[in-house]
């Protein structure tokens, strides 16, 4: 199933990239100063916007490639398995949370009591 995904994403990729060559590649059909005249229009069978040509043929295709694969990855993707658990699941525990060996002392150092008075609750957010 890994193998198929990994086929898939390439077909996918090189059919974006034909679909970018192929229309940077293309000549636009208001480019030339001629075409805005007609003259464009006599040498071809279906008139100006009837035809078309190799290009434009194969960004068709590649297109319909590229959406393939996409509909593919996505079916691919959604038969997975239901979720079990969280990403933060799989994390190791900090040292800070870990327990304490056996026979270990704690060596850090005691939070300084707070003064008299209130003054301590100064610097608490208020809920």
């Amino acid at each position: 199933m890994n193998v198929l995904f990994t086929l898939i994403v390439v077909v996918q990729v090189v059919s974006a990239l034909a679909i970018i060559g192929l229309v940077l590649v293309q000549h636009g059909k208001g480019a030339d100063m001629g075409a805005a005249f007609g003259s464009g229009a006599s040498g071809s069978l279906f008139g100006a916007t009837g035809s078309s040509n190799f290009l434009s043929k194969s960004t068709g295709v590649a297109a319909v490639v590229f959406f393939s694969a996409t509909l593919a990855l996505a079916l691919i993707g959604s038969k997975r398995g239901p979720a079990t658990g969280g990403v933060m699941d799989n994390l190791p525990v900090p040292a800070a949370n870990a327990p304490a060996p056996a026979g270990a002392t704690n060596s850090a150092p005691a939070a300084p009591a707070a003064p008299a008075g209130g003054a301590g609750q100064a610097n608490q957010i208020p809920k």
